[in-house]
């Protein structure tokens, strides 16, 4: 009869570890989650992105004027007596100031909270004479600009209106800027012409460094909308070339230091060609010189009555000449009273 033996301790163990593992055996959905985990993660990443976004563009949308977080914080300045009791402005010198406190658009008094500095900064920056402003909220009611505004770099003149430019050309002030309202501006320099502005500062600066040129310049015309012509004060034109304007001015320098050329009576320099100058004078009757005039007045004298002026100009000797001249004219007085009487011997 065959011996039955009882199982042992060891296999008792395995056994039930088997029924375990059997038991205990994870679900199809657990298995196909932990396969796909690695492709779930990117589009829970997206998910939550996609909601964040969503979630700024509505507080962004509930932040503007009349939105929910807007009306919210207007309450909460109301309900800490936060208003705007002080406005300080800083930079403006040109700018008229109640164009920018209408920019602004904030009084003492209003609620400081529902105030938009960059609404108000936009705004402010459409002025003409602003080149960039800063608006500040100081809490608890301190409304704080600081303007940075346009340096007029020159006095534009076109069609027979004037008007203030900047150093890049843009048009400082709209409004027309007739001579007697200059003031400060005086001192600018004055260009001519369409297109000079966007040409301007290439010019001038070669001019301020030529301060004997500069001081006979009276404006700078714009020819053509390529190339110079300056106006000099005593009504002479100078003619620049359409390159080479920096060599130009410092040949015109090197003649004004060596020969006065500026101070000649001309009515045009030509330098628009590289290798010559053309110089073309006034008309004569504009550049006779008084000396002239008076030889011609003393030359007019001689043809009319052969008086003074001829001895003047033969030897400077004027009294003798009419001493001559008298005794010969009383000569032949006597001559004509008595044409038959007898003549004195010399």
């Amino acid at each position: 009869m065959p011996r039955l033996t009882p199982p042992r301790a060891g296999d008792r163990d395995a056994g039930s570890a088997r029924g375990a593992r059997i038991g205990g055996r994870p679900s199809a959905l657990k298995l196909l989650l932990r396969r796909q985990r690695r492709l779930l993660r990117p589009v829970l990443w997206g998910c939550s992105g996609f909601a964040v976004v969503l979630a700024g563009i509505v507080l962004l949308h509930s932040a503007r004027p009349g939105g929910s977080v807007a009306t919210l914080r207007d309450r909460l300045g109301r309900a800490a007596n936060l208003h705007v009791t002080d406005i300080v402005i800083e930079g403006r010198a040109n700018t008229p100031e109640p164009l920018l406190r209408a920019a602004l658009g904030v009084s003492r008094g209003d609620p400081i909270l529902g105030f938009s500095v960059e609404a108000a900064r936009a705004r402010i920056e459409t002025l003409s004479w602003v080149e960039h402003v800063a608006v500040e909220r100081r809490l608890p009611g301190t409304i704080f600009v600081q303007v940075i505004e346009r340096r007029p770099f020159a006095i534009w003149q076109n069609q027979g209106h004037f008007v203030l430019i900047d150093r890049e050309g843009q048009v400082v002030a709209n409004q027309d800027v007739s001579p007697r309202d200059w003031g400060g501006f005086a001192s600018l320099p004055l260009v001519v012409g369409a297109g000079a502005p966007a040409h301007a500062a290439g010019l001038l600066d070669g001019l301020a460094v030529l301060p004997d040129v500069r001081s006979h310049v009276s404006a700078a015309v714009r020819v053509g909308e390529r190339r110079w012509n300056l106006q000099l004060r005593n009504g002479a034109t100078v003619m620049l070339p359409e390159g080479a304007v920096p060599q130009a001015l410092a040949k015109l320098a090197e003649l004004q230091s060596a020969d006065a050329l500026l101070d000649r009576p001309l009515a045009s320099i030509d330098l628009r060609l590289p290798d010559r100058m053309a110089l073309r004078p006034l008309a004569p009757a504009a550049a006779a010189t008084p000396g002239q005039a008076a030889g011609g007045q003393a030359a007019g004298g001689q043809a009319a009555g052969g008086q003074a002026a001829g001895g003047q100009a033969a030897g400077g000797q004027a009294a003798g000449g009419q001493a001559a001249g008298g005794q010969a004219a009383a000569g032949q007085a006597g001559a004509a009273a008595s044409p038959a009487g007898p003549r004195n011997p010399a």
